[in-house]
């Protein structure tokens, strides 16, 4: 299993100096990958977690990290497909595709926040249609000569979206969602599948079967998906029912659960941690908390 880090796009971390410098320590000491992740903006009145309530742009953030390293792959766990079209989404895939030497992983869902569907003037129904139609037009505009499609959501004109992404067939594709449904659409179409942090150990246990067993129907190498897990750390105090809580060697082995339940790849996020995450934060404190969780579970370490 691969072990990556969510990079610092919430809260008090979420600053040029911080950015850079934690895309270039999670890359000395080995980590696989940086994941970002999209949140618009939070209603005045919505119950929301503090994390979500000050976040950079995923893709912009991943830029710049780009710039600062060379070798940990960049992830975005996901961009809300309603917000934006599919070939606008394309142009900025391709363009950090080729800025990074080719190093995206591109995770896609169809948004749960109503007052981001309002202000994007989108409707995620139907998510199902909207979703397939959505990748086919993705990989039209990466891979054809000349794209075109003609869909019931979405329209492509015969055209050429140049200069292509780097990784052949374009940025690898991984779908979120929780439902069985989206668990199944994800073993037919995407690379993989993408966790949320809401979901248990045992949840997401299921939802790598889920996904596994509709890839093999679909005629895919089940053992070729990708399942990649968003990690919440929690250190100090031991839940059995958390794996990543406890001591760090407590939290190494919680780690080492995922991967038997099937996992390829987990992410520490540290965003998730309120003493880093929220607007509130003491930056320095932030700061220091995230580096010491970064080199306690370095993959090298």
């Amino acid at each position: 299993m691969l072990i990556s880090c969510g990079a610092p796009v919430a809260g008090a971390w979420a600053d040029p100096e911080s950015l850079g410098a934690f895309a270039q320590r999670a890359e000395q000491l080995g980590y696989h990958g940086l994941w970002s992740f999209q949140r618009l903006l939070a209603g005045a009145d919505q119950q929301l977690p503090p994390v979500y309530r000050s976040v950079l742009d995923p893709l912009i953030a991943l830029t710049f990290a780009a710039a600062r390293t060379s070798r940990v792959r960049l992830g975005v766990a996901v961009i809300n497909i309603p917000y934006v079209s599919p070939a606008y989404l394309a142009k900025q895939a391709a363009t950090l595709d080729v800025l990074s030497g080719g190093r995206l992983d591109l995770g896609l869902g169809t948004g749960w926040s109503a007052p981001e569907f309002v202000a994007t003037g989108s409707d995620p129904h139907p998510r199902g249609r909207r979703l397939g139609e959505y990748l086919e037009v993705l990989r039209t505009l990466w891979n054809d000569p000349v794209a075109s499609f003609e869909g019931e959501l979405y329209r492509v004109p015969p055209s050429t979206m140049a200069p292509p992404p780097v990784q052949p067939g374009g940025p690898p594709v991984l779908l979120g969602g929780t439902a069985d449904v989206a668990l199944r659409r994800a073993g037919r179409l995407g690379a993989g599948w993408v966790s949320s942090s809401r979901l248990t150990f045992d949840e997401i246990a299921r939802g790598a079967q889920i996904v596994r067993r509709a890839a093999e129907e679909a005629g895919r190498d089940p053992d070729a998906v990708r399942i990649v897990v968003r990690g919440v750390v929690r250190p100090g105090r031991r839940d059995d029912a958390v794996p990543l809580t406890g001591d760090w060697a407590q939290i190494r082995a919680g780690a080492q659960l995922y991967a038997e339940a099937g996992v390829t790849e987990l992410f520490y996020d540290l965003n998730w941690d309120p003493l880093i995450g929220s607007p509130g934060a003491d930056r320095r404190v932030a700061r220091e908390r995230a580096e010491e969780i970064l080199i306690a579970l370095a993959p090298s370490g």
